[in-house]
C-alpha cells in the first residue's frame, strides 16, 4: 500500500485543558475575527444580519432548522456558520495569473487549509494532457469539451455526476435530470458518507428516509439522548434548541466516547446569563461509551424495558400503539431477552447502574427523541444501531406524537434537500415513473454507483468522466491514497466550484475547473433576480436569496452551468426546456412540483415566510414498509475489537473547520493549537502502549488482512476519551480507512471504527501543558 507523504510534526502545536463550556464571548469575537480577516464590514454585516433570516441567505452550513419567523435572533447563525458564510464572502480571489504562478504538482502538496485561504475562483480553467498547469478556457469552450467526452463515451454509466449538500434544490433536481436523461443513475453523494446507514435503517422500519421529528418537537421533549455527536462544533444552533427545551423541563443525556464542551456547558452569546453568567448545563448525564457500543447500549436498554413491563404489565410499554401500529413484536421481544448483558457492558464500556439509570429516565418521560449523527453511523453495524434506536422508540410509542421522535441530524446544509430532488443512485420506480411522465422520456431503472462503488469503477476503468457539482471528493472519501489514484484514471475529471481545494489537485487526462455562484450571491438571469430554495434536517424548505455582488462577473450559477452542459450534451433528447429552466427558475420548481409528493403549488407556498413543511407518513400514521406497519427488528449484537497493542480510531472535526475544509490549525474546545496532526488517546492507553505525551508516532491501520495503512507523524495528546479508544482529524485520518471498510446495507465508510496501532516515529512533536 502506498505510503501517505510524511509531513513533519508542527513544532507549533501546544495543548492546554479541554474546555469546559462552548459558545459565549469568545465564539463572538473568533466569527468576527475570522469574517473580518475574508472580507469587509460592509460585506461581513451584510451577510450576517441577512443570515437565516426569512427572505435571506440560507446558512451554508449546516442543516439545523430555523425557528418559526417572529421567533428569530436579529443574529440567527453560530460562529462556525458565520466564518462558513464569510469565508466565501471573502474578498481574496484566485485568477489565471495564480494557476501560471503555480504549477498543479506544486498545489497538491500544499495543505487543505492552505488551498482554501487563496479565495474564490472567478474563470473556467483548463489542464490539458500532458500539462502541469491549470489555464483560462471560455464557458462556451469548457462546455463544449466536456459534451463531447460524453457523448464519446462508450456507455452512460461511464460517467457520474456527484454533489455535496452544498447545492440548492433546483441545481440537484437539474443535476439528477441531466444524469437521467443522460442514461445513467450514477450520482454519488455527501450522504452516502456520512448518513446514507440512516436512510436505509429508517427506510426498512418506518418506510421513510427522514428523521420524524420538528423544532418544536425538541423543544417540548421530556428526555432528549443526543448520541454520537457533537453539536458544539457541528450543529451550534442545536444548543439553542437544547437550552429551550431544558427551560421547558426536558433533561438531556449524552451518550459519546468523547466529552464534548457543548454538552457540557452552553453560554448563549444571546442570552444576557451566557455573557456574564454560567449559561446553561445541557446534558444532565453523560454516558462515555465505547466508539461502536450504541447498538449494545439500545439492545440492554431494550431488554429493561421488556423486563419492566413483565414487573408492571401495561404501565411501560405503549400496548395500543405496538398492537395498532407495529409489526414483529413478538419475534423482536424474544430476541432482546437473549442479549446478554456481559456483552453489553463489555461493548458500551458501561456498568450496569449507568445504563439502569438511562431506563428510569425514561420511565419518567412521556416524550422522548434520539437525536444522532456520524458517531452512529459511521461503524460496520450503523444500520443495526439505528434499527435498535427504531426498537426503542417504538416500544415506549415514542414516533409519531408531538414531543418526541427520531432525529437524524445531517450535516451540510442541503443534503436532505439533493436526496428529495433525486440525488440518489437508487431512486425508488415512483420518482423514476412521475420523472418520465414529467419528461416524456424512460430513465433507466438500473442502480447505480454509490461514493464507494464510484471509486472501485474509476480504479477499475469502468468510470471514465467524473463530474462533481460542490463539494471536495478527494478529501471526503475514504482510502485518500486509493481515491487519489482511481480519480488520476479518469479521461477527464471537472468540478463545479467555489473555491480551491485538494480535487482540483488530484487530475484526469483532462481536468476543468467551472467556478460557480456561492449562495451568498445576487444570482441575475433573464428574467430578473432568482432565488433558490434547501430543506432542513427537519423536512422544511425554504428561500434563500443571495445579497453580494459575484465574485466575477464571468461566474455562472449551478443553474446555468448545468442548464448549458445538458443542452450541449443531450442534443435536445426529451425536449426537456433547459433554456427556460435557466432563465426562470421558478419553471424548474413548477416541475419539482409535479415529480416530488409534498411540493404541489411549490412557488407560492415557498414564498410565504417559514417556507414550506414536508409532510412525514411516520407522524399521519402512515409506513411505507412491506407489513405496512413500523417494524420491530432483530438485530445481531457486535461489538467492535482491537487487539492487544491496538486502539479503536475514530475520524472528528475539529472545531475550526467545516467538512473538509479547516480555517485554522486550532480546536480550541479540546485544547489543540497550532497542528492538526495530533491523535487523542486516552492517559491510560497512553502509559500502557508505552508512549509519552508529545511524543511523535505514525499511524498504522489494520483491517482483514489487507496491507497495512499508514498516517505519519502525529502527536500523542493524552485526553479523556473512552479507553481503548481514539480520535484523528478528518481529512487527515481519511488514508487510513480502507475503502472495503463499510458498513452492512448502506455502504458508507466505517470512519469511527478504525483499528490501528501507533508506532514511534521521532522526536517529541509539541508542547503539552
Amino acid at each position: 500500500m502506498k505510503k501517505a507523504p510524511r509531513e513533519e510534526p508542527d513544532e507549533r502545536l501546544t495543548v492546554t485543558p479541554p474546555k469546559e463550556w462552548a459558545a459565549g464571548v469568545p465564539a463572538v469575537a473568533h466569527a468576527l475575527e475570522y469574517s473580518l480577516a475574508q472580507t469587509s464590514v460592509r460585506r461581513t454585516g451584510l451577510t450576517l444580519l441577512t443570515m437565516n433570516q426569512v427572505g435571506g441567505i440560507d446558512c451554508p452550513g449546516c442543516a439545523w432548522a430555523d425557528p418559526s419567523p417572529g421567533h428569530r435572533h436579529l443574529n440567527e447563525y453560530c460562529e462556525n456558520g458565520a466564518k462558513h458564510i464569510n469565508d466565501e464572502a471573502t474578498s481574496r480571489r484566485v485568477t489565471a495569473g495564480f494557476f501560471r504562478r503555480h504549477a498543479v504538482s506544486e498545489l497538491g502538496r500544499r495543505s487543505d487549509l492552505w488551498l482554501n485561504q487563496q479565495g474564490r475562483l472567478t474563470e473556467p480553467m483548463v489542464k490539458r494532457p500532458g500539462s502541469d498547469h491549470y489555464e483560462p478556457i471560455s464557458w462556451h469552450d469548457a462546455l463544449g469539451l466536456l459534451a463531447d467526452e460524453l457523448k464519446a463515451l462508450d456507455s452512460p454509466d461511464e460517467a457520474v455526476f456527484y454533489t455535496s449538500g452544498r447545492v440548492s434544490n433546483e441545481a440537484a433536481f437539474l443535476l439528477q435530470l441531466l444524469a437521467r436523461a443522460f442514461g445513467t443513475n450514477n450520482l454519488p453523494d455527501c450522504s452516502n458518507m456520512c448518513h446514507e446507514s440512516s436512510g436505509f435503517a429508517l427506510h426498512q422500519t418506518l418506510g421513510t428516509g427522514k428523521g420524524t421529528v420538528s423544532l418544536e418537537d425538541i423543544h417540548h421533549a421530556d428526555l432528549i439522548l443526543v448520541v454520537g455527536q457533537n453539536p458544539g462544533t457541528n450543529h451550534p444552533r442545536q444548543l439553542s434548541a437544547l437550552e429551550e427545551a431544558k427551560g421547558n423541563g426536558a433533561r438531556v443525556i449524552a451518550v459519546n466516547a468523547l466529552p464534548e464542551a457543548g454538552l457540557l456547558r452552553f453560554k448563549n452569546p444571546q442570552q444576557p446569563n451566557g455573557v456574564v453568567g454560567r449559561g446553561v448545563r445541557i446534558a444532565d448525564r453523560f454516558l462515555q461509551i465505547r466508539s461502536g457500543g450504541d447498538l449494545a447500549l439500545f439492545q440492554g436498554l431494550n431488554r429493561l424495558l421488556l423486563e419492566a413491563e413483565d414487573v408492571r404489565p401495561g404501565s411501560v410499554l405503549d400496548q395500543d400503539f405496538i398492537h395498532s401500529d407495529t409489526s414483529g413484536f413478538e419475534e423482536f421481544s424474544r430476541h432482546a431477552r437473549t442479549v446478554a448483558w456481559e456483552d453489553v457492558l463489555a461493548a458500551t464500556g458501561l456498568t450496569r447502574a449507568e445504563i439502569e439509570s438511562v431506563r428510569d429516565e425514561v420511565l419518567r418521560s412521556e416524550r422522548v427523541v434520539v437525536c444522532w449523527a456520524m458517531g452512529v453511523t459511521q461503524h460496520k453495524h450503523g444500520v443495526p444501531t439505528i434499527r435498535e434506536i427504531v426498537n426503542f422508540l417504538l416500544l415506549r410509542g415514542n414516533l409519531g406524537r408531538a414531543g418526541a421522535g427520531a432525529c437524524p441530524v445531517r450535516g451540510h446544509s442541503n443534503v436532505q434537500g439533493d436526496r428529495t430532488m433525486g440525488i440518489w443512485e437508487q431512486m425508488p420506480d415512483s420518482f423514476l415513473d412521475a420523472l418520465r411522465d414529467e419528461f416524456g422520456f424512460e430513465p433507466p431503472r438500473a442502480h447505480g454507483l454509490d461514493s464507494v462503488n464510484t471509486i472501485r469503477a474509476m480504479r477499475e476503468g469502468r468510470v471514465k468522466v467524473f463530474v462533481g457539482v460542490a463539494g471536495n471528493f478527494v478529501r471526503a472519501a475514504p482510502d485518500s491514497d486509493v481515491t487519489e489514484d482511481a480519480m488520476r484514471r479518469c479521461g477527464m475529471t471537472v468540478h463545479v466550484s467555489t473555491k480551491l481545494n485538494r480535487s482540483h489537485t488530484v487530475c484526469g487526462r483532462t481536468a476543468l475547473i467551472l467556478p460557480t455562484l456561492g449562495r451568498t450571491e445576487r444570482d441575475i438571469q433573464a428574467t430578473g433576480e432568482q432565488f433558490v430554495t434547501v430543506e432542513n434536517s427537519m423536512s422544511e424548505v425554504h428561500s434563500s436569496h443571495g445579497r453580494l455582488e459575484p465574485a466575477s462577473k464571468v461566474l455562472l450559477s449551478e443553474v446555468a452551468i448545468l442548464c448549458r452542459l445538458a443542452a450541449r450534451t443531450l442534443d435536445g433528447t426529451a425536449g426537456i426546456p433547459w433554456a427556460e429552466f435557466e432563465a426562470d427558475y421558478g419553471t424548474i420548481r413548477n416541475r419539482i412540483a409535479r415529480v416530488v409528493p409534498g411540493l404541489h403549488d411549490f412557488n407560492r407556498r415557498v414564498a410565504r415566510p417559514g417556507g414550506i413543511r414536508l409532510p412525514n407518513p411516520v407522524n399521519e400514521g402512515v409506513y411505507g414498509t412491506a407489513t405496512g406497519k413500523a417494524m420491530f427488528t432483530c438485530n445481531a449484537w457486535e461489538m467492535l475489537h482491537a487487539p492487544d497493542g491496538h486502539l479503536v480510531l475514530q475520524s472528528l472535526r475539529s472545531h475550526d473547520q467545516w467538512n473538509t475544509v479547516p480555517y485554522t490549525d486550532n480546536d480550541r474546545y479540546r485544547g489543540i493549537h497550532g497542528s492538526r496532526r495530533v491523535v487523542l488517546v486516552n492517559p491510560r492507553d497512553v502509559t500502557r502502549l508505552g508512549l509519552a505525551p508529545g511524543q511523535n508516532v505514525d499511524l498504522v491501520s489494520v483491517w482483514d488482512g489487507s496491507a497495512d495503512r499508514r498516517a505519519e507523524n502525529f502527536t500523542v495528546v493524552p485526553y479523556p476519551t473512552a479507553p481503548g479508544c481514539a480520535a484523528a482529524y478528518y481529512p487527515e485520518a481519511n488514508v487510513l480507512l480502507p475503502l472495503d471498510s463499510v458498513a452492512e446495507s448502506s455502504n458508507q465508510p466505517t470512519a469511527k471504527g478504525m483499528v490501528v496501532r501507533l508506532e514511534p516515529a521521532g522526536e517529541s512533536g509539541g508542547v503539552i501543558r
